[in-house]
């Protein structure tokens, strides 16, 4: 097996989105920062209020998925297709836009913590005019594997250790993304199998941790190169870090705001959809 080695870095870029939710967006910074199928992550953490509280009011999507993983806090979704969720501490929102959806994302706390992260997923052109749905994912049924002093967290795809297989909460879309949360403890280690026909990246936002001799840096994507395996590696204080994979589209991409197509013509369609109110007819 090969060893995976940090190839690329893109730190988390202060901005604010929605309303004006305070974020912290390493992909999807400008067009040419993504990581086929990913198209943008942002890492969202506050205990100031006013850095969440007006949320992300009523807003149109087409053409991708959102993945919404709350690490603590209260957040509400609300659709046109009718669907309510309650996003609390551990909880993931899968939504796929598909041809159309409009939603919402409010704060339900006016106080406290806000922390977590959102990932935008591509979806190919032969999916992106597909109906809208919408998936709400609670803590309990998000398989959790038992590691040495830590735990992962498997929220996507497929991951095996120590020769057991283990599926993710969600296990069937196209580009067989890998979404797992990994938590190692004090001079933790871990060392996992990844598709050599995936792209990949790790994401630390808490504490320390090295991808072989590489010391990741915190809040930011760090785009790893070609191999199919990672091993991580923490000191005394142990960390948390994302591991995102998924298998390449290799389709044109051109967006505009909410909207993810394949041409520009598709874009004006969306934008004339939205604006005579056929986006989610």
């Amino acid at each position: 097996m090969t060893e995976r080695n940090v190839a690329q870095v893109i730190p988390g870029a202060e901005t604010s989105d929605g309303a004006g939710v305070r974020i912290k967006r390493s992909l999807g910074q400008h067009p040419s920062v993504r990581l086929d199928p990913f198209l943008m992550l942002d890492e969202f953490g506050s205990a100031d209020a006013a850095d969440y509280i007006a949320g992300f009011p009523s807003h149109p999507h087409r053409g991708f998925e959102t993945v919404t993983y709350m690490i603590e806090g209260h957040m509400l979704h609300e659709d046109h297709l009718g669907n309510r969720g309650d996003l609390r501490n551990g909880g993931v929102q899968w939504m796929t836009a598909g041809r159309g959806i409009i939603h919402s994302e409010m704060p339900q706390q006016e106080e406290g913590v806000m922390r977590g992260f959102q990932l935008w997923l591509n979806l190919p052109a032969a999916e992106k005019m597909t109906a809208a749905g919408y998936r709400d994912i609670q803590p309990e049924d998000i398989p959790e594997i038992a590691l040495d002093g830590g735990r992962i967290k498997l929220i996507a795809g497929t991951i095996t250790v120590d020769g057991a297989l283990h599926r993710g909460a969600v296990a069937d879309r196209s580009t067989q993304p890998i979404y797992a949360d990994i938590q190692l403890g004090s001079d933790g280690r871990v060392s996992l199998p990844v598709p050599e026909s995936h792209n990949a990246m790790l994401y630390l936002y808490q504490g320390e941790a090295r991808l072989g001799e590489t010391a990741l840096r915190s809040s930011t994507a760090s785009i790893l190169g070609q191999g199919d395996r990672i091993t991580v590696t923490t000191g005394t204080a142990g960390a948390r870090l994302l591991l995102i994979a998924g298998k390449p589209i290799g389709e044109p991409v051109v967006q505009y705001g909410p909207f993810v197509m394949n041409t520009r013509e598709e874009i004006e369609q969306a934008l004339r959809d939205y604006r005579d109110g056929r986006l989610t007819a």
